[in-house]
């Protein structure tokens, strides 16, 4: 792991304190920022491997935080961190470029997981177009397009079925179905797969 340094960018001092023990006892180099412009304002971004930030943050957000390093082309992966209230923040973050979200709270080996797949597969942007993706959401039901739409949209449950009409219940089932059609473990790797499919691309 040598030469690999994670950066982490929360306000909360004390996120900041327990990740990077976490990750220090991971083997990983840390590097911890208060704010989205401390860590653009000095030479970090330069020496990150793999960006780890909160989505809702006081004057620079993880989404205006994504949007720059974007813009800059740094090339890192970037896994945002979200309270349940804010997944369809994490879902902005993952469209605007962002590798992966986790919610809060989580246990320290979903974190780690997540730092390590996204150091192997580096910057989502970076992958090529899956065509097979493509046939995976040609396996889907017209409804479960519907519902799988406004699941990587970032909607809740009952927000779906507010917006479709349909039960609360139903939408769960349709969920379960979308993800095991698409091999997808979680609304984070679905909208992973969703947005690697050709007719998705930027």
């Amino acid at each position: 792991m040598s030469g690999q340094t994670i950066c982490i960018v929360d306000d909360d001092e004390s996120v900041r304190e327990s990740l990077g023990e976490l990750l220090d006892a991971a083997g990983y180099s840390v590097q911890s920022f208060a704010s989205a412009k401390q860590f653009l304002a000095g030479s970090a971004p330069s020496a990150c491997s793999c960006l780890v930030t909160d989505v809702r943050m006081p004057d620079m957000d993880g989404i205006a935080l994504q949007e720059e390093l974007a813009r800059r082309k740094t090339g890192f992966p970037v896994i945002v961190m979200t309270g349940h209230a804010d997944v369809p923040l994490a879902v902005r973050a993952m469209r605007a470029g962002a590798t992966d979200f986790i919610e809060k709270p989580f246990k320290p080996e979903t974190l780690l997981t997540s730092v390590r797949q996204a150091l192997i597969s580096g910057a989502r942007t970076q992958g090529p177009a899956n065509p097979e993706i493509a046939e995976r959401l040609g396996g889907l039901t017209a409804r479960e397009r519907e519902v799988m739409d406004l699941m990587v949209h970032g909607h809740p449950n009952k927000v779906i079925a507010q917006k479709l009409d349909i039960s609360f219940r139903t939408v769960e089932v349709h969920r379960s179905r979308i993800l095991a059609k698409m091999g997808a473990e979680n609304v984070a790797e679905l909208v992973r797969l969703v947005l690697s499919a050709p007719q998705h691309r930027a």
